[in-house]
């Protein structure tokens, strides 16, 4: 019985590449990664700080900019031209800035009165990065220091007015010192940035006693409008009064005028009479017998002078309303 041989192949040898295209494809590897690491872009708001092996090297403006690539340099890029802000005591969900919000809410918003009192204080911080370098070089952490000075500075101001201040009349007030101190506080610090707002936003009692201050603020209310009622009425009634009583002054002061102008007038006019009477008393007595007569006659109505001698004629007379003067 015969066999057959098996077939034979030739020795297996892996092929092993080449020591020229391993060096090939790491160059064109560095070189991409070098020319992906070499630009970069700054946004409209914003600037760029280039560091070199983590020193500071310059600032960039907006736009596309070329660095050292492969780490040696790296950019940091700051918002230095939009307004940021902070919130305390509340949380807006969706925040771009890291520094926004915090955690610790409820611990930031109770504060305590000058009237040793409790008061829950919401606000609002709006800055802007003003130096960039300061910002990211001075303080270790600018955002939580910034955060930290804030609530010092609003706690500060809070502790030195009443709970009545800061829930109702005191809001504007406390804004403005707030924001001139964490201005200084800043300033202070080197922080780089510059406070531009402080907002007080919902400030209220605690809640275990909001019911009782809510009705104690209605009352006082109440209290106000009644007050403002009585002034208006008050106003309303008092000018008027005053208005009268001066109208009638004058009135009083006008007829005095008057009646004083009339005698003094009437004296004068007899005086001169008089003195032309002294002058020739005849003469006058007849002027004023006249005179007289032509203010009395026309008082009297018609009237109809006939001779005495005169006979048959009164029939033919309409003597209903008239006088016969004989």
């Amino acid at each position: 019985m015969a066999y057959n041989e098996p077939p034979s192949f030739p020795p297996f040898r892996p092929q092993i590449p080449s020591t020229r295209g391993i060096g090939l494809g790491l160059i064109v590897l560095f070189g991409a990664g070098a020319l992906w690491t070499s630009f970069y872009t700054v946004p409209a708001e914003s600037e760029g700080v280039t560091l070199r092996f983590g020193r500071y090297l310059r600032t960039t403006e907006p736009g596309l900019h070329f660095k050292l690539p492969l780490g040696i340099d790296e950019v940091v890029v700051l918002p230095t031209r939009r307004q940021l802000k902070m919130e305390f005591g509340f949380i807006t969900r969706g925040a771009l800035n890291p520094d926004q919000t915090a955690s610790d809410i409820e611990e930031q918003k109770s504060m305590v009165t000058g009237d040793l009192n409790s008061a829950q204080v919401e606000w609002v911080v709006q800055y802007r990065i003003e130096d960039p370098v300061k910002y990211l070089f001075d303080v270790r952490d600018p955002g939580r220091t910034l955060r930290d000075l804030s609530e010092a500075a609003m706690r500060e101001v809070i502790g030195d007015r009443t709970v009545d201040e800061v829930i109702t009349i005191g809001r504007q007030e406390i804004e403005v010192n707030a924001l001139t101190k964490m201005q200084d506080l800043a300033r202070q610090y080197q922080l780089g940035v510059k406070v531009d707002q402080v907002q007080l936003k919902n400030v209220n009692p605690p809640r275990q006693v909001v019911n009782s201050f809510n009705e104690v603020n209605r009352a006082q209310q109440d209290r106000e409008g009644m007050i403002n009622v009585a002034s208006g009425e008050y106003n309303k009634v008092i000018p008027k009064a005053k208005g009268e009583a001066d109208m009638q002054l004058r009135s009083a002061e006008g007829y005095q005028f008057k009646r004083v102008n009339e005698a003094e007038g009437d004296v004068a006019g007899f005086r001169a009479t008089l003195e032309q009477y002294l002058k020739a008393p005849d003469i006058t007595r007849t002027r004023i017998y006249y005179e007289t007569m032509a203010e009395v006659i026309p008082q009297l109505g018609p009237k109809i002078i006939v001779d005495e001698s005169l006979k048959q004629i009164l029939p033919l007379l309409q003597l209903k309303t008239a006088e016969v003067a004989r």
